[in-house]
This record gives structure tokens, sequence and C-alpha cells, in this order.
């Protein structure tokens, strides 16, 4: 069920299909990213805490027995320390089976809470922080105009998950586009391996009319990768990683071959599958291939 302060359409993680959606802000507080067409449009604008704190209160009576709550809209870790915690509070004393709060977190914001805040957060049960790296390389990282660098977010999912909360990680296949690939793929595996994240997703970049980056395309100065080198890239992904304990997920509706398994005990045997994919000569070596359904 969805408690939604804002009008414009409202975005979460595939995983949190089930859990209760509460609304806190609208849009996105970056929305600088040349490749994102999630909040394009949308001036960004958190609720006055009073204003969040009915909405949480109406939710509470619409879902009583909630027990997953995800806080939208982008990067609700960028709110004050104060007015998240009064919304966790607020969660806490009305849900009395709640047993985790998830929420979209950019290394900046992760940053800005001390880890006596992001501890007190957690006993307050915010649970999964999702974040897109999106790269391991930070010149891919200005090139696409997203305000982050990899050291801070590296930082950042290390300091969260030592304070107790589970990083999510997101990667974008193709961001580099051709040109960038192999250095793309090298680099991320090489960000991913120091932050060592329970979650990792790995999506395939899909432009969208709405973005700088599909001006980009359609003027020639960025070129995607084929649908077969989106595979190669994925592949040199999985295999420079170096993970103690993580949950890998490829199977997003972007993804070429949906893959999910666990780090590192299914590494050889998701290569053993995209090795078997690339020498089937099934994949299209001139173009991305065809559009998800869902654009």
């Amino acid at each position: 069920m969805v408690f939604d302060l804002f009008s414009p359409r409202l975005f979460r993680p595939p995983a949190e299909a089930d859990s209760m959606i509460v609304r806190v802000a609208q849009g996105c507080p970056h929305n600088t990213c040349v490749f994102c067409g999630m909040y394009k449009g949308v001036a960004y604008r958190p609720a006055p805490l009073e204003q969040m704190l009915r909405q949480v209160r109406k939710a509470v009576r619409g879902e009583p027995d909630a027990r997953r709550v995800f806080l939208a809209d982008g990067d609700v870790m960028a709110l004050e320390f104060a007015a998240l915690r009064d919304v966790l509070a607020a969660l806490n004393a009305g849900l009395p089976e709640l047993t985790r709060v998830s929420v979209y977190a950019n290394g900046s914001s992760i940053l800005a809470k001390t880890d006596e805040q992001l501890t007190e957060l957690r006993t307050l049960k915010l649970h999964t922080l999702y974040m897109g790296l999106e790269t391991g390389d930070d010149s891919i990282l200005r090139e696409m105009e997203k305000s982050e660098v990899v050291s801070d977010m590296v930082e950042a999912g290390r300091r969260a998950q030592a304070c107790g909360l589970r990083m999510s990680v997101m990667v974008l296949l193709g961001l580099g586009g051709q040109q960038r690939s192999e250095t793309h793929a090298a680099a991320t595996a090489e960000a991913i391996n120091r932050m060592q994240p329970r979650l990792l997703s790995v999506l395939r970049l899909v432009p969208t009319e709405n973005t700088p980056l599909w001006r980009r395309i359609k003027a020639g100065t960025f070129t995607p990768v084929t649908e077969y080198e989106a595979v190669c890239e994925l592949r040199r992904l999985i295999a420079g990683l170096e993970l103690q304990s993580t949950v890998f997920r490829a199977n997003h509706v972007s993804n070429v071959l949906p893959l999910e398994g666990r780090l590192p005990r299914d590494k050889a045997g998701l290569l053993a599958l995209l090795d078997g994919l690339l020498n089937s000569d099934t994949l299209d070596r001139n173009s991305p291939g065809v559009t998800p359904l869902w654009l």
C-alpha cells in the first residue's frame, strides 16, 4: 500500500514491492545524473516534519500490521538526522510488527551522518540502504554528472555496514559506453570488492528520451554497448569480484540474461552461464538489442 504526499510518479526498488511505502519527500535532492530520467522535471521538496508525521499516522491507520516499510522518494537519507529519527520513531510506535525500514541513500548523505547517528537509526529499524554506485570509475561519474566520487561511496558503504545497516548496491552495465567498457567493469569490480556490500544488483543502462544522455546518443557523442558487449562487460565484472558474502542479482528486466546467486559460492556457475551465452551466437553484435517492454 502506498501513502503518498505528492502527485508525481513514485519509484521504489523491485525488492520493496510488498512493502508499505510512505512518501516523505518529492523528487531527488541531487537529480543531476544525465542517464537518469526518474525525477527529471520534478523539483526536490521534502515535506515539513509535522506533515511527514501526519503521513506516518495515516499509513499506520491504513496498514497497522505492516512489517516492512520503504520511505520514498530519492535519497531519503539526505533528510536531517532529527527528521529521519522522528519518522522512524513514529513508525516503530505505530507498527508493533515492524521489522525493517529501507530507503534510497547516496554516499554523501550517509557520510553526512555520524557513526552514532547511523547506529541510532539502525536501532529504530532502519535496515537496507539502496545506493547507486553505478560505476567504480570517477571519470565516468564526472561525465555522467553524478555528484559523487567513488572513494566516498565506498567509505559510506563500509561505515554504514559497520554500524549494522545493510547495503544494497546498484551498478549500471554500459555506463562507460563502448569506449570505456573494459575500464568500467574493472574499476567497478574493484570498488565493490572494497565495499563488500551484502547485496549487489546489476542493471543494464537503458537511456530514456527525457535524459541528456539520450540527446548525447542522438548527437553521436556517446555510443552504447551492443547486446553482446553488455554480456561481455557483465562477465568481466563478475570475474573481477572477490566478495566474502554477497547476494548477487542481475535479474532486472533490462538484463539480457536473468542471473542470481550468492558470491563467492556461485561465481564459477554464473561465469559458465555467461560463457555459454557468449558462445551461442544469439546476441546482437551491432546494437543494444530489443528495448525492454516497460519502456
